[in-house]
């Protein structure tokens, strides 16, 4: 009976005993490279978003440069215009200056030809009175008096001639001083004006080429956030089964815990129970053998 006893308990041990250990460390690899790959893919965002800092940026310096010049070109075309006025006004007060020249010849000959009339009529007169007072006493030297009046109308006329030549010199000479400025500052204006165009142009091809290149890093981003978010999405959903998976392995294995601690503690028992037999079994084996010499020694009495 005891022997039956101890075969069929371990028979029970051998069908109770826990299986195999099962071997994960091909889950810990593949989470281990999805980790990797995570960190590579965040690392590669990063440098994309640092690229993208960059461009933006460069295009607020650029911007910041095109509105500098546009500022400048803005100036330059109100200082330019306002040189244009100033030709514009130094051109009618050349044309004024003209006209009062062309008004003082008119009158300087208007003057020249009542002088001459003037004159001729008292030759006129001085003859008629000569011819007429031929034996009258001896009056005025009219002659003489002619002759100073002359001279005296030809000096105001000359001196008038030579003050128009000399104002009209001087104002010409002026204006041709003041043409000769505005022009050089006309022509420095147009050309900086043809230099600062040039430049924004330059700038205007410059920030096209810089929003083209914007417009492309951030069409890549988006192609790459998308791309890595799904990626991310199916490393996310692997994670999460290999999570299930370890989760459903934890919960078999405190199954097979508490198992293994029930069959321990049915194991306790039964080996305190073997135990108690043997000593049961002990305990009556020793009686046998204690009663077996008196029997033998009343059958031989």
């Amino acid at each position: 009976a005891n022997t039956e006893l101890e075969v069929k308990i371990r028979d029970w041990y051998q069908k109770q005993a826990p299986g195999p250990a099962r071997d994960y460390s091909h889950y810990y690899q593949t989470i281990e490279d999805l980790k990797n790959k995570i960190l590579t893919a965040t690392v590669d965002n990063a440098n994309i978003l640092l690229q993208i800092d960059n461009a933006r940026l460069a295009a607020d310096d650029f911007r910041t440069k095109f509105e500098t010049e546009q500022a400048l070109r803005v100036s330059v075309e109100a200082d330019t215009n306002g040189l244009r006025r100033v030709l514009d006004e130094l051109t009618l007060a050349r044309a004024d200056l003209e006209m009062q020249i062309e008004n003082l010849k008119e009158e300087l000959a208007y003057l020249r030809k009542n002088h001459e009339e003037e004159m001729n009529a008292l030759r006129g007169q001085v003859g008629g009175e000569i011819n007429v007072e031929m034996d009258a006493a001896p009056g005025v030297d009219l002659s003489r008096i002619l002759s100073e009046m002359r001279d005296q109308y030809e000096k105001m006329a000359e001196k008038n001639r030579k003050d128009a030549e000399d104002w009209f010199f001087s104002k010409t000479e002026e204006l041709n001083r003041e043409v000769a400025t505005n022009s050089e500052l006309v022509q420095s204006g147009k050309s900086e004006i043809s230099e600062l165009r040039r430049t924004m142009q330059a700038l205007e091809i410059e920030l096209q080429s810089q929003l083209s290149m914007k417009a492309s890093l951030e069409g890549s981003l988006a192609e790459t956030e998308n791309r890595y978010c799904v990626q991310l999405a199916q490393i996310q959903d692997l994670i999460g089964s290999v999570e299930e998976q370890l989760a459903q392995l934890r919960c078999e294995m405190e199954q097979q815990n508490q198992e293994y601690k029930i069959l321990l503690d049915v194991k306790t028992r039964l080996e305190q129970e073997i135990a108690t037999y043997r000593r049961l079994l002990e305990g009556e084996d020793a009686h046998l053998t204690h009663y077996k010499p008196k029997e033998r020694k009343d059958l031989g009495s």
